[in-house]
């Protein structure tokens, strides 16, 4: 049997098998460098909602802060060194909150849902980190002139667009999700739930976790342009275990524009500062 006592090497699922390479430890148990790679295009709209209503999605131990913008991104990373070269695109979902606890009291970005279109981050992020990862399928963005759309499915159930156009230059910044001008934002927020084996609806695991603002990232380009998304009515039956999921969303009101940018950045973290709040 193998021995489950704790090396500093990470373990998932299969155990047996020894150690498993990843975004934060490589084939030789070492981190990889994130200082140049991957790069990442985002694409990012933001709208006004109802505050009520956006509370709604919010885990306990937290409530909404600052205003109630909500903020939808496509990603498209490429040459992660993590996937020898590959990449993978991230649809997610995030409007500001707090959480204040026994001991912990911050405020930042929380991602309330983020869509991945393969495994192996989902499981990884999921697993070790606590982002509330799904699968689906996310396209190349369709770029044309001064226009960026991109569109996510499952199964061929089509259930997001997001898209960009009157695209004009933009200063080098990252983009700052909006929500908090004017508040301190320590990271984003996630609410990690893992369910109990045997004692069904109980939870193994739940608590609330923290990706610190950090890491190595440098702006290559930034556009700004007028945004739109949208999420289209979906069914049990086009979605089982998602669909409720995606009508919470597309009954989020967009009562006003918050902006919307395209931006191209190198650089990023591993994330291993990911930190559980109590």
């Amino acid at each position: 049997m193998p021995d489950l006592k704790n090396n500093g090497a990470m373990h998932r699922m299969p155990y047996g098998f020894g150690p498993t390479a990843g975004p934060r430890q490589g084939p030789d148990l070492k981190p990889f460098d994130w200082s140049t790679s991957p790069h990442r295009l985002s694409v990012a709209v933001s709208f006004l909602t109802e505050a009520n209503l956006l509370s709604e999605l919010l885990p306990p131990g937290f409530r909404l802060e600052g205003d109630p913008v909500v903020t939808v991104e496509l990603t498209e990373l490429s040459e992660l060194e993590w996937l020898a070269g590959r990449g993978y695109s991230m649809l997610g979902v995030r409007f500001p909150a707090r959480f204040q606890g026994t001991t912990d009291d911050v405020t930042g970005s929380f991602l309330s849902v983020l869509w991945e279109n393969l495994a192996d981050p989902i499981l990884s992020g999921r697993e070790e980190l606590g982002y509330a990862k799904l699968w689906c399928e996310l396209p190349p963005a369709r770029i044309f002139r001064n226009k960026v759309v991109g569109s996510a499915a499952w199964l061929t159930h089509q259930f997001a667009e997001i898209s960009v156009d009157d695209l004009t230059e933009a200063e080098l910044f990252a983009p700052a999700y909006p929500g908090l001008e004017g508040l301190k934002s320590d990271g984003t927020l996630h609410y990690k739930y893992v369910p109990d084996t045997q004692n069904w609806g109980a939870a193994a695991l739940a608590h609330p976790c923290l990706s610190p603002a950090g890491g190595s990232v440098s702006v290559e380009r930034v556009r700004r342009g007028r945004g739109n998304v949208s999420f289209f009515p979906t069914t049990w039956e086009d979605m089982p275990t998602q669909f409720h999921i995606v009508t919470k969303l597309m009954q989020l009101p967009q009562l006003e524009s918050r902006g919307a940018w395209v931006a191209e950045l190198r650089g990023a973290s591993d994330l291993s500062n990911q930190r559980k709040l109590a």
